[in-house]
């Protein structure tokens, strides 16, 4: 049964693209192995997400999958094969359908997959915890990151310095070997990658002594992180060539980073705005005055109009966070929170009594309403 990446990712078909990395997003942070350390099922559900969006991402990819149930061309022959009630191949014992068809046609007539001489390295997963000011402005992070590295004794050839490859004994060099099989038309000669030499043809007369002929060694070195300006709690970067080194000179694999951001002592973060809970006293509300705020470019001198209410909500435009990977910062809000004193000295309750009495109830527009909504109970 095909896999439905949809449901692993907890999104709609109809999902737009935001949605949908937006998904990603959660599940990945939720089941990072940086956070969920030796958990076996985090691990292999982390797994799971990044293949739904590997998928799920690519818009090409989603095509097909939503077309076929498959994001590669090849599978589509394999729709109907073995246990579909489609194909009706289910009959014939070992062989596996159009799959086994198109493979075993593919190899036995000299179409073979060639030879296995390289492949991509591992792709490895960290954390980085940033304060909320480099999340914002961009900073450089030097980390210390422990892969598999292209041995510098043999240059990731696996064999000792000077030493030289003698030809594969199984395949004759050539990196494949041919066998037969019975399928249901008949013996046919199938071609696949010899085992013995791994594809390469070669085999190696002395192993290299630093990395036992694995062309790699485990070490630990410093790796040094551009981090964009604007990136959020949660964010995944991913560092294309900075995972486990290749296998037979093939690629480096990546470098997943999962983005930590602490908390602002007084600002709060929506998106690529900043939001900040003022207190007013209840003087400076109804006369008016300055005040000074916390913003990303230090301490502001903001003005408070006179008779500014509880709940209203100042805004500075381009006060915000840079937009990541384009031009433009977000606005920051600052919502008014009016406070009243506390008053215990009987002179001043005497005197603040007097001076309520010198106002009427039209002076007080939100408290009109709430009488003349009540008089209508």
């Amino acid at each position: 049964m095909a896999k439905n990446y949809y449901e692993t990712l907890g999104v709609d078909k109809n999902a737009s693209a935001d949605e949908i990395k937006s998904a990603y997003r959660k599940l990945a942070k939720k089941y990072h192995p940086d956070l969920n350390p030796n958990n076996e099922e985090a691990a292999a559900k982390f797994k799971e997400i990044n293949e739904a969006y590997e998928i799920l991402g690519d818009s090409q990819k989603k095509a097909n999958y939503d077309q076929y149930g498959s994001a590669d061309p090849k599978d589509f022959f394999g729709g109907a094969g073995a246990g579909s009630s489609q194909g009706g191949f289910s009959g014939f014992g070992n062989f596996g359908g159009f799959d086994d068809i198109f493979n075993m046609f593919s190899s036995g007539f000299g179409g073979g997959t060639g030879r296995s001489q390289s492949s991509q390295g591992s792709t490895l997963t960290t954390s980085i915890t940033l304060t909320f000011e480099e999340a914002c402005f961009g900073v450089k992070k030097t980390i210390n990151l422990v892969r598999n590295q292209t041995c510098s004794k043999c240059n990731g050839t696996g064999a000792k310095s000077g030493s030289a490859y003698q030809t594969c004994s199984d395949c004759g060099g050539s990196g494949q070997v041919r066998y037969a099989q019975d399928t249901i038309f008949g013996r046919m000669v199938n071609v696949g990658t010899c085992q013995k030499c791994g594809g390469t043809g070669k085999i190696i007369k002395e192993k290299c002594e630093a990395c036992s002929g694995k062309g790699s060694i485990r070490a630990s070195s410093p790796i040094t992180i551009n981090i964009p300006a604007g990136i959020d709690d949660g964010q995944i970067m991913t560092l294309h060539g900075y995972g486990d080194a290749g296998v037979r000179g093939g690629p480096s694999g990546d470098l997943q980073v999962l983005v930590k951001v602490l908390p602002h002592s007084m600002l709060e973060r929506d998106g690529f705005d900043v939001h900040l809970e003022l207190p007013v006293p209840f003087a400076t509300a109804i006369l008016g005055g300055k005040m000074i705020i916390p913003s990303l470019e230090g301490k502001l001198e903001l003005t408070i109009p006179a008779n500014t209410q509880t709940g209203t909500i100042l805004k500075l435009k381009g006060k915000g966070i840079k937009h990541l990977n384009r031009m433009g910062k977000g606005d920051m809000f600052i919502k008014v929170n009016v406070e009243l004193p506390t008053v215990n000295d009987k002179k001043l309750i005497s005197k603040i009594r007097a001076f309520a009495e010198e106002f009427q109830q039209k002076d007080y527009s939100e408290y009109q309403k709430y009488q003349d909504k009540l008089k209508k109970l």
